[in-house]
């Protein structure tokens, strides 16, 4: 925008100098040029008083009246008399001469080097003279080298100037407009906190001020959101209590116990869900989970209900942490949304199988696979009676750490492979806690 600034400035300043700068240069020169005749015509005349008052037989006082002449003292005057010979230096050509003294009026005609003025003279007893003043084209064309080039030189200084003018200009609304841009795109890349300080023209300034009113909007959207979240999670717990009172009223074993292990996981999850999102969206930081950890936690409670319908698994993988960029909470979603997959919609005693490694986690079953794989991924849709979030929670969560979700037939068990293939971390970002191995 700002060469763009300069070259428009360049443009125009340069047509409205050539618009007026021709035509004064124009009018130099032929300033200079009549200036010239002026002075010729101005030294004729001085010869014309001096003719009038010279006795027409003293040849003699005529030469030395046209020495007294500026125009006679450097050769470039001549007196003509009809029927005499002619008095000074004379450049005109015999025809123009004879033509000055037949139409009897004063003519400029030109001469070698230049041009000569001719003045016809009407002396006593009818005698007809023609008063010669040579002008050079020197003289026609003195002090206009001088004048244009000053004139070149303004023009240089004026285009210049608007075009420096215009860059300061410029520079002020680019560096606007960047702030501008820059606050957008960390406002985009996930920084709530970006705002832009108005400046530069005045709808620059608008649109900044506008843009720090939709921030504080969207973050204000996204704060009441995440209270609702809050709310309709905090209206869990009532049911969920009674629940608790009916599983403690179990008879001791292991149907009992595993409910109320059940029933504790889920009032974890559901106080984390409170807390998370009762935080401002604003106030969130960029998180990082290690995969390898929260694959061993939530193996270790899906591998008490494997156990109980007979379901033949195994893990493999998970010697080593990998970090991805997304928070524990929706890590956590993720993996339990895959490993409900398969206990929702495979039957009892269905084998599966969980990787788990730097390339991200993959989830194989010998169930009978998924026929749509397409139609799996659009939410709110499921064709097995479920509420169609699971898999597109697992795709938003993918997208979030960089990488994609990936719906397959399993080589291994033939039925459903669900993978998450997420980009790892550097290996020397410092994990957010102890690394765990699984084991199974």
């Amino acid at each position: 925008m700002r060469s763009a600034l300069m070259r428009l400035s360049f443009a125009i300043t340069t047509m409205i100098a050539l618009a007026f700068l021709v035509p004064l240069a124009y009018v130099t020169k032929q300033i200079a040029h009549d200036r010239a005749l002026a002075e010729a015509r101005y030294q004729a005349d001085a010869m014309v008083a001096a003719l009038a008052s010279a006795p027409g037989d003293q040849s003699g006082a005529l030469v030395r009246a046209v020495a007294t002449v500026p125009a006679g003292q450097s050769g470039r005057l001549a007196v003509h008399l009809v029927g005499e010979p002619t008095v000074g230096t004379s450049h005109a050509l015999p025809a123009d001469v004879d033509r000055a003294v037949h139409q009897r009026r004063s003519l400029t005609v030109n001469a070698p080097g230049g041009v000569a003025y001719l003045q016809t003279v009407v002396l006593d007893g009818d005698r007809t003279a023609v008063v010669e003043v040579y002008v050079s084209d020197g003289e026609l064309t003195e002090g206009v080298s001088a004048a244009w080039l000053a004139l070149a030189g303004l023009a240089v200084v004026l285009v210049a100037g608007s075009t420096l003018v215009a860059d300061r200009l410029g520079a002020q609304i680019v560096r606007a407009t960047r702030k501008l841009a820059e606050g957008a795109r960390a406002f985009g890349d996930g920084d709530l906190h970006a705002r832009v300080e108005p400046e530069g023209p005045p709808e620059l300034k608008d649109a900044a001020r506008s843009f720090n009113r939709m921030a504080v909007q969207m973050v204000a959207f996204a704060d009441a959101e995440r209270e609702l979240a809050a709310d309709l999670s905090h209206r869990l717990r009532t049911p969920l209590t009674a629940l608790r009172l009916d599983a403690d009223a179990m008879p001791p074993g292991p149907i009992g116990e595993r409910m109320r292990q059940a029933f504790d996981a889920l009032d974890d999850e559901i106080e984390q869900i409170i807390t998370q999102a009762r935080r401002s969206a604003a106030d969130r930081q960029p998180e990082t989970t290690d995969l390898v950890e929260v694959v061993a936690d939530r193996l270790a409670f899906w591998s008490v209900l494997a156990e109980d319908q007979n379901r033949p698994w195994r893990v493999t993988g998970g010697q080593e942490p990998v970090y991805v960029p997304v928070s524990e909470a929706d890590l956590i979603s993720a993996v339990d949304c895959l490993l409900g997959n398969v206990f929702q919609h495979t039957g009892e005693g269905t084998a599966f199988e969980v990787h788990v490694s730097a390339r991200g986690l993959f989830v194989d079953d010998a169930g009978p696979g998924i026929a749509d794989p397409q139609g799996a991924l659009r939410r709110g849709t499921s064709g097995a009676g479920s509420t169609g979030l699971g898999l597109d929670i697992v795709r938003r969560v993918a997208e979030s750490a960089g990488g994609h979700l990936i719906i397959e037939r399993s080589r291994a068990l033939r039925g459903a492979r669900i993978a998450i293939e997420l980009d790892p971390l550097t290996p020397d970002q410092p994990p957010p806690r102890p690394a765990r191995r699984i084991v199974r």
